[in-house]
């Protein structure tokens, strides 16, 4: 996949950029709960699990909207990829440590269930960090934190402020007045994200899971 330089002369965010970037460095994060009561009700009669399904979901809702994909090369100048991978945590249960494994993207919910399934068993006693070779530059960071729920979640990301791709963290189930919410923690970057783009995101999220039947079959 492309990465494309952005003419910041002609960029419409050129002075919101330059503000939160070069003068007040700004990330924030958000956290919504996500209705997910019929998604998880038809997994459960095609046997198959939640925490792929929540990665397919965010990788595509990720590649729908430019600022999402945004990041800055070796030499610091600012662009945009065609297409983002998903990076994501396993847990190890036996050594209580966590691995970072990524799978390529594939519009197929199919396709990508099953080769993020083959990644998730290929490496799910790893011992390291990040056990699968040779990750592309094209990614951004899901996590995970199934054990418990939260209505606020934080990241203190020390890379100078200057990490751009958005970081996902998914917590445990929620149940509530007989629907199943899951807690979604996003952080951003203020230079190429404001509040009304992670408003655009959960809602088109919200509305992706609303409608699975369009796609959790293809």
């Amino acid at each position: 996949m492309s990465f494309h330089l952005i003419d910041l002369s002609n960029w419409p965010r050129k002075e919101y950029y330059n503000h939160y970037m070069h003068g007040l460095r700004c990330t924030y994060s958000l956290t919504a709960n996500i209705d997910i009561t019929g998604l998880r009700t038809a997994l459960k009669r095609m046997d198959k699990k939640i925490y792929p399904a929540q990665i397919y979901m965010l990788t595509t809702i990720v590649n729908q909207y430019q600022e999402f994909r945004m990041n800055v090369d070796a030499d610091g100048n600012l662009g945009v990829w065609d297409e983002l991978n998903p990076s994501y945590t396993i847990f190890n249960k036996e050594k209580e440590t966590f691995s970072s494994i990524w799978t390529m993207y594939s519009t197929s919910f199919i396709t990508f269930y099953e080769h993020c399934i083959s990644d998730m068993v290929c490496y799910s006693s790893a011992t390291n960090l990040m056990p699968k070779p040779d990750g592309p530059l094209n990614t951004f960071n899901i996590s995970c934190l199934p054990w418990t729920s939260f209505t606020g979640f934080n990241l203190n990301v020390y890379s100078d402020g200057c990490y751009l791709p958005p970081i996902f963290t998914i917590g445990k189930f929620i149940e509530q007045d007989k629907r199943i919410l899951i807690p979604l923690a996003v952080q951003v970057h203020h230079s190429v994200c404001d509040g009304f783009h992670v408003g655009r995101f959960i809602n088109a999220l919200q509305e992706l899971a609303d409608n699975y039947n369009d796609w959790l079959y293809k």
